[in-house]
């Protein structure tokens, strides 16, 4: 799946896109545990099948995603804030996942979640979007500073303990 504008190439090749792996049907698995146990019973109540009498969901040739929340930080030389606002809301239309960015002159935080089947392959992702975003978006020459990627269950587990980021709301791009 490509997340950049049609017709936009990423910066430096023509062969290249950031993209991401597609959820599976073994996504959410709480979710394909119901549907199988709803599916294994016939209308007088009996059990048409067993759970798991199919095939394995994890077969090693079909990978198993999940979502990861991205804290990428960028910084460099101060730029002019309406340029970098603009160039923000920019990268959040051409990569339509973006939760919450926040921006200064000469720093910015972007926040976003990300589909992959482990955390290599999120942070790869991540470590790629900006650099590859630079020239369609306009951002600033920045270079990224930092990069947090954590699972679903973890960020939620900081969220109610109190810990960590507050949940990116308001959603959009903010000064700091």
């Amino acid at each position: 799946m490509r997340r950049a504008r049609p017709g936009a190439l990423p910066r430096g090749t023509a062969e290249r896109a950031l993209t991401s792996v597609e959820a599976g049907a073994d996504f959410d698995e709480a979710v394909l545990d119901e549907a199988v146990l709803d599916e294994a019973v016939l209308d007088d109540g009996t059990a048409a099948r067993q759970p798991g009498d199919g095939p394995d969901r994890h077969t090693p040739d079909r990978p198993v995603s999940k979502l990861w929340h991205i804290t990428l930080s960028v910084s460099g030389q101060e730029a002019p804030l309406a340029d970098v606002r603009r160039a923000l809301e920019q990268l959040a239309h051409d990569h339509p996942f973006l939760l919450t960015s926040r921006y200064a002159g000469d720093h910015a935080e972007i926040r976003y979640w990300e589909e992959a089947r482990d955390l290599h392959d999120a942070a790869a992702v991540a470590l790629r979007l900006w650099g590859e975003h630079r020239q369609s978006a306009k951002l600033p020459p920045w270079e990224i500073v930092g990069l947090e990627v954590i699972d679903r269950e973890t960020y939620h587990l900081r969220i109610a303990e109190g810990y960590g980021p507050p949940p990116a709301a308001p959603v959009g791009v903010h000064p700091y």
